[in-house]
């Protein structure tokens, strides 16, 4: 199944806008990032490394990293209006703020085997480097008033997916129409066919 269009536990999306809420989605609708393996082919897809980097040195503790950075983004995200200074909204921003201060990986252009410049890491990345991306990104949506006007929480049963409405109109309603848009077309079609019978 392509990219973006993901059903299975397993199988990985790319279709918020925006790499950190990509990473948010890796909750839905069960825990995806369960293995380091899972996690390589995340790092590889979301695009903060040029395809083929390798990451064998990735371990267990890069679950960690990211899962935290994603729960903390997640708070951040999904805070309407933030309480009082010192609770988990502020502990969530100075944790998201203090790994966005890592310097991210170092690219460089190569020519690849045709010739034609390719982006290759000048060194394997560090989770701190990988994890500074991220934070970055988060940090930069968070303070872009015009991209946070335009985050939206998917309208479909159960999704708790957030994304960038970038549509004409800004009326998209779900994550994925191919997804959770399908599922509601399917619903209705299902309610009109019983109310006919």
């Amino acid at each position: 199944m392509a990219l973006g269009t993901a059903t299975g536990p397993s199988e990985l999306r790319f279709d918020t806008g925006r790499v950190c809420l990509d990473l948010l989605a890796t909750t839905h609708p069960v825990e995806r990032l369960d293995s380091v393996t899972v996690l390589r082919a995340w790092i590889t897809g979301s695009g903060i490394v040029p395809p083929g980097t390798p990451l064998d040195h990735a371990d267990a503790s890069w679950l960690a990293g990211f899962r935290e950075l994603r729960c903390q983004t997640a708070r951040l995200v999904r805070a309407r209006t933030p309480r009082g200074p010192g609770g988990p909204y502020d502990l969530a921003l100075a944790r998201v703020n203090d790994l966005a201060r890592a310097a991210p990986p170092a690219p460089r252009a190569v020519r690849g085997e045709d010739g034609v410049l390719v982006r290759q890491l000048t060194a394997p990345p560090e989770c701190a480097a990988l994890l500074g991306a991220l934070a970055r990104d988060a940090v930069e949506l968070l303070t872009d008033p015009v991209a946070r006007a335009c985050l939206r929480q998917c309208a479909g049963d159960n999704c708790p997916i957030v994304y960038v409405d970038t549509s004409r109109g800004r009326r998209r309603r779900w994550c994925s129409s191919e997804i959770c848009g399908n599922r509601e077309r399917v619903a209705r079609h299902r309610r009109r066919a019983a109310l006919a019978r």
